[in-house]
């Protein structure tokens, strides 16, 4: 057993934490890593024209080729726009994948999976699109050199990479400084785990905790920082990198407040679980010292990801016009000749980053539907600030075939095209759904709202509140355009048969 004595004790009072020293941001260290990527990118493609055309290696191939040699010959130079558009390609795949978002602790297999992974279907891109526009031309032999080489380039880089950091570590350069939240035994094992692992990156600035520390024997090998209450003033210091929080199971419920001061404030953190349940949906999962830490996963839906996602919804609404055009005419015909009132109906919702904006629906209710909304709270059968009604005395003749069929949502594509909409995202919720969320609720609005989801796929109306802010949460966390894909083919089983829709 580790010996308590090997760490030295430090005064119980409350201490402060000098600054560490300046070191380079995250997104420069990201720009930097995807520089050398770039590099290594270009010299793997370099070394590849090398091999097939300089060396015809391997030597067996030398006797086969050596004749045609001269003929097929291709200067290098030819080969540059190939290599520029490989080199965006891979940079395209590593951002998708998620390669520069990596913890500091992942190792070399970590990060191979996402580049071999990316690898191949950058190569794959490329050798597709070589071939239908120059089939005779270029060498297939070269991509699968460049495939190799490229590979083996950035793995020795990787390899080379981590193991200075761990050895910079190790001598105490280039730590996070972890700030621990909670004093009682569990928070006791974090801390014995950072001061027992330094080639983890970690170093400990100290902990908060309100008890007595006097009586606190478990803790008083570690600084004092202060109480819980003080958390807020640390992290906002730039002292601290990164905060653990290690309450026992009766201060569970101070997680939701200490959770939203370390988000607003912009800083890293992670939860050592004394509770099963939380009510956090998607995490990242570490461990020091054998205890498990849970983080939540980012949103996915970020940078080149959502520009992805904009230029197809812009693509999809273009083809999808004319369709659309002859339908919405013959649907405001019937809405005019069924009811009195105006054919769009117009409506404030919130959008991304609780941004307000109009959303715009052909109107299925009659033109006081708003007003009579109060009378009939009674009758909701929805749960959460949602409100709903099976057979809702409001709904027109025509409206109520068009919300069967989700026909009136057809105008909502021009929110789309003015990028307030997506055709994939959450339910766009009102003002007022919105003033009755809950802190973790508004994580939904990280993202734009969308036309369909997964909360529309798996039950529409008949889902509950927070099942459906929970397949939201996943969405956002898990965007792939796969996963728009199968959204978009599953809505159009789910709106032909109506299930779940009023």
């Amino acid at each position: 057993m580790r010996k308590m004595t090997e760490i030295a004790p430090v005064p119980l009072k409350p201490a402060s934490i000098s600054p560490p020293p300046p070191r380079p941001t995250a997104a420069r260290r990201v720009w930097l890593h995807l520089a050398i990527d770039v590099v290594l990118v270009f010299l793997g493609f370099v070394i590849a024209y090398w091999m097939r055309y300089i060396v015809s290696w391997p030597p067996p191939l030398e006797s086969i080729v050596s004749e045609v040699a001269t003929e097929n010959f291709v200067a290098l130079q030819a080969f540059l726009p190939i290599s520029l558009l490989l080199m965006l390609l891979l940079v395209g795949q590593f951002l998708m994948r998620g390669l520069y978002r990596l913890p500091r602790t992942a190792g070399v297999i970590d990060h191979m999976g996402i580049i071999i992974s990316s690898t191949t279907v950058g190569i794959a891109i490329l050798i597709v699109f070589v071939f239908l526009y120059r089939p005779f031309f270029y060498s297939r032999l070269i991509f699968g050199f460049a495939w190799c080489t490229i590979i083996t380039l950035m793995a020795l880089w990787r390899a080379l990479l981590i193991g200075t950091r761990r050895w910079r570590w190790l001598r105490g350069h280039g730590r996070e400084r972890i700030l621990v939240v909670g004093g009682t035994g569990l928070a006791r094992f974090v801390m014995e785990g950072i001061v027992a692992q330094p080639d983890m990156g970690f170093e400990l600035a100290g902990y908060l905790d309100d008890r007595d520390h006097a009586a606190a024997r478990p803790t008083r090998h570690f600084r004092h920082l202060g109480l819980i209450g003080d958390l807020e003033k640390l992290v906002r210091s730039d002292m601290i990198d990164q905060v653990i929080i290690a309450l026992p199971f009766w201060e569970h419920h101070r997680l939701p407040e200490l959770v939203n001061i370390c988000r607003e404030a912009h800083i890293d953190f992670r939860v050592a679980p004394d509770l099963y349940e939380l009510s956090f949906d998607r995490v990242d999962v570490s461990n020091i010292g054998g205890v498990p830490l849970i983080g939540l996963k980012e949103v996915s839906l970020r940078g080149l990801n959502m520009a992805l996602k904009r230029a197809i919804d812009i693509v999809l609404v273009v083809l999808a016009a004319p369709v659309v055009l002859l339908l919405s005419a013959g649907i405001a015909l019937a809405i005019r000749l069924d009811s009195p009132g105006p054919i769009i109906f117009r409506q404030t919702r919130v959008g991304r980053n609780e941004r307000p904006f109009t959303v715009y629906k052909f109107r299925t209710m009659v033109v006081d539907a708003e007003a009579r909304k109060a009378e009939l709270a009674a009758l909701n059968e929805a749960d959460g600030p949602l409100f709903k009604i099976r057979d809702d005395p409001r709904r027109t003749w025509v409206g109520s075939f068009l919300r069967r069929y989700s026909l009136d949502e057809l105008p909502q594509l021009w929110n789309i095209l003015l990028g307030e909409m997506s055709w994939v995202g959450p339910r766009p919720p009102t003002p007022d759904e919105v003033a009755q969320y809950e802190n973790w609720h508004r994580r939904r609005l990280e993202v734009l709202p969308g036309l369909t989801g997964l909360w529309q796929v798996l039950g529409r109306s008949d889902t509950s509140f927070d099942e459906m802010v929970r397949l939201d949460i996943y969405y956002a966390e898990s965007w792939s355009l796969g996963l728009d894909l199968r959204i978009m083919l599953q809505t159009i089983p789910v709106v032909l048969g109506g299930r779940g829709a009023y």
